[in-house]
């Protein structure tokens, strides 16, 4: 039972760094577009441009500081926010080093392509969220946030969040255009088409923490 506990654990693990490939893919998608970056892309961007990192590694070191304040703000940790925390961003890195492709320069086909980018993340979300290790350091500490200032909407609250990033990637240099805007408010609209069409439904889901899993790693009842 232990031993089927591990391999069952092992890949779920596994399906998280697959779906964490797509979301990477997808959000590599919306970038290329080369019509302006969502907010998180736009400070990962910004800081790369002031420092001896790259995008990978700055969106990491931007993940695991978020992560860092989730902590502090004592929401859920999982194996997935973790794993989300230290591989995404470098993930979307090595899809930016490795496109063949010349730099897009079309408006309409760069609107084609960021859409279509949404379609790749949320199907990636979908894969390693479906994995119950709770989600991305981002998410958590929107919830976090949302917990402290309940006379919000979830939404406003993180159309506040947005906005301070934003800010803070635009002053650091950050790519901002027609993208942006179609990335604050089309991503959300993208992700629920899809999930209303392979009828997936996120807070479904009954995720598991670091300490829940290691336990169930080490043969102890959670």
């Amino acid at each position: 039972m232990h031993k089927e506990m591990k391999r069952k654990i092992a890949l779920e693990w596994i399906r998280i760094i697959l779906g964490l490939l797509v979301f990477a893919f997808g959000v590599h998608m919306t970038i290329y577009a080369n019509i302006g970056l969502a907010p998180w892309d736009c400070l990962g961007m910004g800081i790369a441009k002031h420092t001896p990192f790259n995008y990978g590694i700055s969106m990491t070191i931007i993940a695991v500081t978020v992560l860092l304040i989730d902590v502090l703000l004592k929401e859920k940790i999982g194996y997935g926010t973790i794993i989300d925390a230290l591989l995404t961003g470098n993930f979307v890195q090595a899809f930016n080093y490795l496109n063949p492709f010349p730099e897009n320069h079309h408006l309409w086909l760069g609107i084609g392509i960021m859409l279509m980018g949404f379609v790749f993340m949320a199907l990636g979300m979908w894969i390693y969220m479906s994995a119950e290790q709770c989600c991305g350091p981002r998410d958590a500490l929107l919830v976090g946030l949302g917990k402290r200032m309940p006379r919000f909407p979830i939404g406003v609250v993180e159309v506040m969040l947005w906005a301070v990033v934003l800010l803070a990637g635009y002053l650091l240099g950050g790519s901002v255009g027609i993208g942006t805007l179609i990335s604050t408010f089309g991503a959300g609209l993208v992700m629920q088409f899809v999930y209303l069409l392979i009828q997936f439904e996120p807070r479904d889901l009954k995720h598991k923490s670091v300490i829940e899993v290691s336990r169930a790693i080490a043969g102890k009842k959670v």
